[in-house]
């Protein structure tokens, strides 16, 4: 049984671009998925302003441009009176160096990386590997799996979990998912229609305790993305028959919706107990859940990236010692913990649960008053680079911390 450097469990954005950046730093690295392929299910597919950096350090921003498309503006709906606010990222332009936000489904950005990754001899992914036991000592760590139907034994020096929500790695190394389930289920549609020739912005917040809702525009071939929320009693089988209300309440007129493809599922704000166990560490959705109001999900776990293969690389190429992935695992539970997961909580409050309309519409006129407070607006914008730990690897300063949390 040969001794790798690393082993990633999970084949999604998380565990791709940790790849990459192994790889880019010249680590040998093998990616185990235990699916077939790339899931093209609805997933993520925003990417605030504050990670694009960080795509661009792993020479994925133009791919990912060319493929996706760029966007400065929300919207705030109120389902039941019509209302409407818009704003911008217009405030950050002069300030930082990408002011707009990225659409694009996180399969396609996985695609890209996985190109780029391609290009690498000492990386390699290997799908349908189903990651059965994990046991680790001081040296090395193991892992017993099944690839595409044979069982396989493998060993690395380190092991990087990003295998999800339900992350087998996280029950392997004994951690608990602290936290707790939301008793709703989310619905994720990716949709085809031309929303916006029917008046609908690129991204709307639609605001309602029965048809709150999230319409954003995934690509420039009118790929849309709807998600709303319903009683998780209800059926999870019967979903789809449920779904021609939503359109319908929704999207009045609009009769030529197509089905593209749609994912029901729990929604949790848990946080593993540790991110860090020896020689296996926690990343993405392995190692935090939160519901995906704001798209604060995929943030976070991007930023655990950007600093964990960085950090990763330079422990293995004997420049940081170990200690600095004890940083990584403190630092980074303590964004979500104390930012994220208390924000998307907000703000998924705000969206699927308001019912008191004088209380909307004092929110509808906060958001409104911002066009003429540069200074709040700015404050706003910024939240989501507060998600951000600075690298681990040289001295910066800590990015300001904005006031409140905000979709």
């Amino acid at each position: 049984m040969k001794q790798q450097a690393v082993l990633i469990v999970g084949a999604g954005p998380v565990g791709v671009l940790n790849a990459l950046g192994l790889a880019r730093a010249g680590v040998p690295v093998t990616v185990l998925e235990r699916g077939a392929g790339i899931s093209d299910a609805p997933r993520a597919m925003v990417y605030h302003w504050s990670v694009l950096d960080g795509l661009e350090k792993l020479g994925l921003f133009e791919s990912a441009v060319d493929r996706g498309f760029l966007k400065q503006g929300y919207t705030y709906k109120v389902f039941k009176t019509g209302e409407e606010v818009s704003f911008g990222l217009e405030a950050l332009e002069g300030k930082v160096k990408h002011p707009y936000n990225l659409h694009l489904g996180q399969n396609a950005l996985v695609e890209l990386a996985l190109a780029e990754l391609a290009e690498f001899p000492h990386a390699q992914v290997l799908w349908n590997a189903e990651v059965n036991e994990i046991s680790q000592d001081e040296d090395e760590v193991r892992v017993c799996a099944t690839v595409e139907g044979s069982s396989t034994q493998l060993a690395a020096r380190w092991l990087i979990g990003a295998d999800g929500a339900r992350s087998t790695v996280r029950e392997q190394i004994g951690a608990d998912f602290e936290g707790m389930t939301w008793p709703e289920r989310f619905v994720a549609t990716n949709i085809r229609v031309d929303l916006e020739a029917h008046g609908w912005p690129l991204t709307t917040m639609l605001i309602d305790d029965r048809y709150g809702a999230i319409v954003s525009k995934i690509d420039t071939a009118n790929l849309w993305r709807f998600t709303y929320c319903e009683d998780e009693s209800l059926p999870v089988e019967t979903v789809a028959e449920r779904m021609p209300e939503y359109f319908e309440a929704v999207f009045p007129g609009v009769h030529d919706i197509e089905l593209v493809d749609y994912s029901p599922y729990r929604m949790h704000q848990r946080a593993s107990s540790t991110f860090r166990v020896g020689r296996v560490l926690l990343a993405g959705d392995a190692a935090h859940a939160t519901n995906p109001t704001g798209g604060l999900g995929l943030t976070s776990g991007l930023f655990d990236t950007f600093i964990l293969y960085e950090a990763l690389a330079a422990v293995i190429n004997d420049r940081a010692e170990e200690s600095i992935l004890d940083e990584y695992a403190k630092l980074r539970r303590e964004v979500f913990v104390e930012k994220a997961s208390p924000a998307a909580s907000r703000n998924k409050s705000l969206v699927f649960h308001s019912s008191d309309l004088q209380e909307v519409a004092a929110v509808m006129a906060g958001l409104r008053a911002l066009s003429t407070d540069s200074d709040a607006l700015l404050d706003r914008l910024m939240f989501p680079k507060t998600l951000e730990t600075p690298s681990l690897l040289v001295e910066q300063s800590t990015p300001a911390a904005a006031t409140e949390a905000h979709v």
